[in-house]
């Protein structure tokens, strides 16, 4: 079995990550399918998944106008000639992809990962150039359904973390000396691209009476975005530049993630949110909006709190529980490992999808 895969990402941000993973549970779980990967050239993950797709393709990839695309990835396709296409990524892939496949009249699989609703007329349009789709959560899947697909064209396969790479026992002093902490703080994360949807907004408005009651506490801004002059105006306006730390983007969250007493995610969209699983691998508890795929990674009362979206007064009300329950946070934190090891594996994932190109095959060749 021969599987073109289509990433458009250059960094190794969630969805770049999870092909990554993928590949690599491919070479190990199935050695006899060979993955070919067409990605940006100099791109991240390029040189991350040297050691597991049989051939990496640089390929020019300019987004949704690059109409181009199309006959650059069909010539790949007419030159390898493999069972499936799989495209992993919007940006112009999903698209010109889906095209490209239906020139060549080779199976096409698209993996889902956002969970905004597009007309019901384009839904029509676009997702017939697919032969199925993987949403990594049933909340994606569920915007789907309710879109108009049917319910044996998408199947819900969860995206995944490397517990052996995430895992609790951070240290707690590298942490305070890095970004100037002071002893005795209680720390908490945001991990997300600074993008208006993931929501940063509504935990600074939370941020002004939790400093009152815990004058220690310290929120570490992971990520980088367009919208970081906004949100550190915002800061500054509510005279947080004390308790607020912008990290920017960091290759080491790996290090970072189990020192931190908890990590804050008030996004008002979200597929399924793979810091989330990074943060319940390290024994992190989780406060969280309820939308999107976000309650299937973070069980209400069971590994964090949901609070409904875009309320800050709930989001600094569950903050406070946790930051004052530090036995609370512990429980929590172990059920949230426990949960990715059971339900949200690297194994678990390249399964789901394997069972995918078995069922395209099939039908492929009835």
């Amino acid at each position: 079995m021969k599987i073109v895969h289509v990433e458009t990402g250059r960094h190794l941000y969630g969805g770049a990550l999870q092909v990554v993973y993928l590949l690599r549970g491919l070479r190990k779980q199935y050695p006899n399918v060979q993955s070919v990967l067409v990605c940006p050239p100099g791109s991240a993950i390029a040189h991350a998944a040297q050691d597991c797709a049989h051939r990496i393709v640089p390929m020019p990839m300019s987004g949704d106008l690059d109409v181009g695309f199309v006959f650059r990835l069909k010539r790949v396709l007419q030159q390898e000639r493999p069972n499936i296409l799989h495209l992993h990524s919007r940006r112009g892939a999903d698209i010109w992809g889906g095209i490209a496949g239906r020139l060549c009249n080779i199976p096409t699989l698209l993996t889902r990962r956002v969970d905004n609703s597009e007309a019901r007329s384009w839904v029509a349009v676009k997702y017939r150039m697919y032969d199925h789709i993987a949403a990594i959560s049933n909340g994606i899947r569920d915007v789907l359904l309710n879109q108009g697909l049917g319910p044996g064209k998408v199947t819900c396969v969860h995206s995944a973390t490397d517990t052996d790479h995430y895992h609790p026992g951070g240290d707690r002093a590298w942490l305070n000396e890095e970004f100037g902490l002071p002893s005795g703080n209680v720390v908490v994360g945001i991990i997300a691209q600074l993008i208006d949807r993931k929501g940063h907004r509504f935990l600074f408005d939370a941020l002004p009476d939790l400093v009152k009651s815990h004058p220690k506490l310290r929120v570490l801004i992971c990520g980088k975005g367009p919208i970081e002059t906004q949100l550190r105006s915002q800061v500054a306006r509510l005279s947080l530049d004390e308790s607020v730390i912008f990290a920017g983007f960091r290759s080491d969250m790996d290090r970072i993630l189990p020192c931190l007493d908890l990590v804050v995610h008030p996004a008002l969209i979200e597929g399924l949110g793979v810091s989330l699983l990074q943060a319940a691998a390290c024994e992190v508890p989780i406060i969280a909006s309820n939308a999107g795929g976000i309650p299937e990674v973070v069980q209400h009362e069971h590994n964090g709190l949901l609070v409904p979206s875009g309320n800050s007064k709930a989001l600094q009300r569950a903050m406070d529980r946790l930051i004052v329950d530090g036995d609370l946070r512990r429980r929590m934190g172990k059920n949230g490992r426990a949960l990715v090891r059971e339900q949200f594996s690297i194994a678990q994932m390249t399964a789901g999808n394997h069972r995918i190109y078995q069922g395209l095959m099939a039908e492929s060749a009835s």
